[in-house]
């Protein structure tokens, strides 16, 4: 296996077909969402149940093919599992020209979500084995940006082309991803990396504590999403769209500003810090009495949830064998779809049973049990750390010295301790 890139060296041209495939891609894929509720009820007359099933049909596909993508990724490349990735999401999109019924498009739905899992997963593993050792956290984190950018700028076009027809709405949701194939084929060169010849396992042990973790932190985020403008209201104190603006802005700046802090700190600390912050703004959320003090809410909230992702997964890749990155990703990245399934119809259940507060209360006691369970990985040495050392200290003529990937903050532990 090739060294992967050294400190402060960044691959920018497979790094830009990388994270221009995943925004176009999603880009693609999110241009739908504002087009099919109506479409649905127009074209087949069909109910609200009806397009909640049409809408979240790509989820339940990607949560059972994350780990697939991710395992057939380590054996076949990173680049080939994202291109599939692309082009199912492309021919999703002209799928949506043919009359096949609300079955049909439900079917057609499914594939697309296939799409997804394979481009996000194939993609993130990928970014990985560009990344400098002490940037790898980081950027993960950008990687997450381009995936949120292309579902903002996708929902975007497509609620504008829904003006001019259906079918621009279609036009787009191929093109684009088609566009993102694209620039996955002309990226720069895969690292050479061991490829896993191994097919189980795909429920990966190093995925399983972050992923729960990952999958608590879900809650708060639902909750906001779902509840906030409509808590705002009754509160009788407004304005909140421009707090979920302000979140979505956090969100994002967070990780372009301080991405860095868990390379630099060691994620097992940043995301313990982070899982609090999520729960301390969600509680000031709950008790906001004005809009500042909401605004200050979502801010802290923002912040702590940004980074406990790309902290989470940096510990998930520490405790990976480096052959298998792409399958410990997809399980772990499938805690977040799984989440969301739970959290949709729970924290409906609580504003409906206990009122709106209480799902932001719910959803702060989740984020602090995530911190707690954050606080509770340890980093194993199954990268190398202890073989490392070991030939570094063994005398010429005494064996191969190994080069193994060790995360830079490892070498810091005095410094930083885990």
């Amino acid at each position: 296996m090739t060294a992967s890139p050294g400190a402060g060296t960044l691959p920018r041209l497979a790094l830009a077909g990388v994270f221009g495939g995943l925004f176009c891609g999603y880009l693609g894929l999110s241009a739908a969402i504002p087009a099919l509720p109506d479409h649905v009820r127009d074209r087949f007359g069909a109910g609200d149940l009806s397009v909640g099933l049409v809408v979240t049909a790509t989820a339940l596909t990607a949560l059972l093919t994350r780990p697939v993508f991710g395992g057939l990724a380590d054996r076949h490349g990173y680049r080939q599992v994202m291109r599939f990735g692309a082009l199912a999401i492309a021919v999703g999109g002209l799928l949506y020209f043919l009359p096949l019924g609300l079955a049909g498009l439900i079917v057609i739905r499914l594939l697309v979500g296939i799409g997804e899992a394979a481009l996000f997963v194939a993609g993130a593993a990928w970014t990985v084995t560009l990344a400098p050792h002490n940037r790898r956290g980081q950027l993960i984190g950008l990687y997450g940006v381009a995936m949120w950018g292309g579902i903002s700028v996708g929902t975007a076009l497509g609620a504008t082309l829904r003006h001019f027809g259906i079918g621009a709405v279609w036009t787009l949701c191929a093109a684009a991803p088609l566009a993102g194939l694209a620039l996955i084929t002309i990226a720069g060169p895969e690292p050479e990396v061991a490829r896993s010849s191994g097919g189980r396992g795909l429920m990966l042990k190093p995925a399983a504590l972050p992923g729960l973790a990952l999958a608590l932190a879900a809650a708060g985020y639902v909750g906001l999403a779902a509840f906030i403008i409509r808590d705002l209201q009754v509160r009788g104190i407004g304005s909140g769209a421009v707090v979920l603006a302000v979140f979505s802005a956090v969100y994002a700046g967070t990780r372009l500003v301080i991405g860095k802090l868990p390379d630099q700190l060691g994620p097992r600390r940043v995301g313990t810090w982070s899982g609090i912050g999520e729960a301390a703004g969600l509680l000031i959320v709950a008790w906001s009495p004005n809009l500042p003090v909401a605004v200050l809410g979502v801010i802290v909230m923002g912040v702590g949830f940004s980074l406990l992702h790309p902290s989470l997964a940096l510990m998930v890749m520490n405790n990976a064998e480096s052959s298998k990155q792409g399958a410990a990703l997809g399980a772990y990245t499938s805690f977040w779809d799984l989440g969301l399934f739970v959290w949709g119809p729970a924290t409906g259940a609580i504003a409906s049973g206990l009122g709106y507060p209480a799902v932001y209360l719910v959803g702060a006691g989740c984020a602090f049990t995530a911190a707690v369970m954050a606080y509770t990985i340890r980093q194993s040495v199954t990268n190398g750390v202890r073989e490392e050392a070991a030939d570094e200290q063994r005398a010429p003529g005494h064996g191969p010295v190994r080069h193994r990937m060790v995360p830079q903050w490892q070498h810091h532990s005095r410094q930083y301790p885990q």
